[in-house]
């Protein structure tokens, strides 16, 4: 497959409303997309009072178990609408509850990714992910996976431009103002699409006010935003990109990846 229809959702979930939020996000769902990428924690919002509270709320969702409702339902979404969907979750794997990242296709198979850098307050209320950053085939591409914060560590993205990854799908509910600008920086350094999916609103549980900034967004290898959303509205960013362009070749004598000399980057 050459080209790719791609969409970023931008909800405003309501904390613990996951019946409700689930079908204000189905309903974000244009149609004929291959590929859709949902927020973080995006059926059940995120300021968890303490991790107690994570684990009412998390559910098993591993390739190896029975998943949980959120992802049973969206699942169901995946097999009717043909659509492969990325969506992010507050995951029980035994006595851990981990912030992830599920991808499921429309066979109903799935693979997760468990967030490796925690954000502020998740250090005390999620355990840290423990399976690196894989790659996975979807829709004809290799597929990595990020969850929000990880957009600040340049080896997240560079760790899945190298193993491979084509298309790096995040799951996001951003707070501070700086990812968009540098998921397009995340994008160009490794010559790798980018689908950025944030939520909206507010949510202040626990006395300290979070606004989520929106501006979800769908970015090329070059650099170039297809398409993003304001910081105040509920949809789909859209775009159908060419996966010819991910490759590494940035002059007829330089390839991005060739020309790294790691030998010299302590």
């Amino acid at each position: 497959m050459q080209s790719l229809r791609v969409a970023a959702l931008q909800n405003n979930p309501e904390f613990g409303k996951i019946r409700e939020n689930l079908h204000d996000l189905i309903g974000l769902l244009p149609p004929e997309i291959d590929l859709a990428v949902l927020p973080e924690l995006c059926a059940t919002g995120y300021q968890f009072l303490n991790r107690e509270e994570v684990e009412q709320y998390a559910e098993p969702a591993a390739p190896d178990q029975d998943p949980g409702p959120i992802t049973q339902r969206l699942t169901q979404v995946a097999e009717a609408s043909g659509t492969t969907l990325v969506f992010g979750l507050a995951e029980k794997n035994g006595d851990k509850v981990f912030n992830s990242s599920v991808l499921v296709r429309p066979d109903g198979t799935r693979d997760i990714y468990r967030k490796m850098h925690l954000f502020l307050d998740e250090k005390k209320l999620f355990d840290p992910g423990d399976l690196g950053f894989k790659t996975f085939q979807a829709c004809g591409i290799k597929l990595g996976m990020m969850v929000c914060f990880d957009w600040i560590f340049p080896e997240s993205a560079r760790t899945l431009a190298l193993n491979g990854a084509q298309l790096i799908a995040h799951p996001s509910n951003l707070v501070l103002p700086w990812c968009p600008e540098a998921m397009i920086t995340r994008s160009l350094e490794n010559r790798v699409f980018t689908v950025t999916a944030n939520r909206i609103g507010r949510e202040m549980r626990n006395g300290s006010p979070l606004e989520f900034i929106g501006l979800s967004q769908i970015v090329s290898p070059r650099g170039e935003r297809l398409d993003q959303l304001k910081q105040q509205e509920t949809g789909a960013a859209r775009a159908t990109i060419n996966l010819v362009e991910t490759d590494k070749k940035i002059t007829a004598n330089n390839d991005l990846f060739a020309d790294r000399r790691p030998e010299f980057y302590r």
